[in-house]
């Protein structure tokens, strides 16, 4: 069993030279990079384009993010800090990488879905989401209520047709409309799932790349590894995995709705991660497997 942590700690301040060889970083890349050029590869996305966007992305972190105090960056130090002829910086500087792909529409089907979860109105007993009407004549909570507190712009009907085109409700015998959890994350191809892919595996790398460059470890960021197991037992633990981590997401997602009605609002974010995962790999014997583990609380 593996708590898994940052291993390797820096100053307080980001440095150039991190207290590992250039080798070392080169092993770390190739496995962190590996699954991106799998999928890059899956997508028809060539190394021409992928380096194409690194070359551009090594300029903006340079200009933005290596600046010394009181001097104007250039072209020439941004050359010498990447590694990239002056002429490309030249041509190149300024092209930001900006795009995003959150769209009104995942934005508000995430509203919506959060206050669903989380207010006690549309909740049942068990803290549950409840099964709405659709509208509802005396005032009380409707799908329709639900969708009207998050925005005027879009009609509720339109909202649940999609939703019900991508599973994400039910509607049960007597008509009345089923949150289905199971299907809260969004289907392969889906602009929402590309969405999400991004931020959080950016966050994520975002957390330990800061752990790494910053002593203490700003973030919380830690994991429990098993290796050498059946299929059963990986299968049993994956189950119990989403469960418990569904269960955490949701009892944040609770607190976090109830203490924003009085937080006064700034520029801070806040995100919590979930992942759980089973791989096939080489057999290990588990000897073998438990002479390696070791703990990183």
């Amino acid at each position: 069993m593996v708590f898994q942590g940052p291993s390797v700690l820096l100053m307080s301040k980001p440095r150039a030279k991190l207290p590992f060889s250039e080798e070392t970083l080169q092993a770390m890349l190739v496995r962190v990079l590996r699954p991106l050029v799998k999928l890059a590869l899956a997508s028809g996305f060539n190394f021409t384009a992928f380096s194409a966007i690194l070359r551009r992305l090594y300029i903006e972190v340079a200009e933005n993010e290596f600046t010394l105090p009181n001097k104007q960056q250039t072209d020439s130090r941004i050359s010498l800090l990447t590694g990239i002829h002056r002429k490309d910086v030249n041509r190149l500087r300024g092209q930001a990488l900006t795009a995003s792909f959150l769209t009104v529409s995942v934005s508000q089907t995430s509203r919506i879905l959060a206050r669903w979860l989380a207010d006690p109105l549309y909740c049942d007993a068990e803290d549950r989401p409840s099964a709405l009407p659709r509208t509802s004549s005396d005032g009380g909570p409707s799908f329709e209520s639900l969708v009207g507190d998050i925005t005027k712009d879009v009609h509720p009907r339109s909202i649940l047709d999609d939703w019900l085109d991508r599973d994400i409700v039910v509607v049960d015998q007597n008509g009345w409309i089923q949150l289905n959890l199971s299907s809260i994350v969004p289907n392969a191809g889906d602009e929402a799932r590309r969405h999400y892919f991004t931020r959080n595996l950016r966050d994520h790398v975002q957390a330990s790349v800061m752990n790494l460059m910053n002593d203490p470890p700003p973030y919380f960021e830690r994991a429990v590894h098993y290796d050498g197991i059946s299929p059963a037992l990986a299968a049993r633990l994956d189950e119990i995995g989403r469960k418990e981590g569904m269960a955490l997401l949701l009892k944040l997602n609770k607190i976090a709705h109830q203490a924003i009605k009085d937080d006064p609002g700034g520029n801070s974010r806040w995100i919590t991660g979930v992942y759980v995962m089973t791989e096939e790999g080489d057999a290990v014997p588990p000897a073998a497997a438990a002479s390696e583990t070791e703990t990183d609380a």
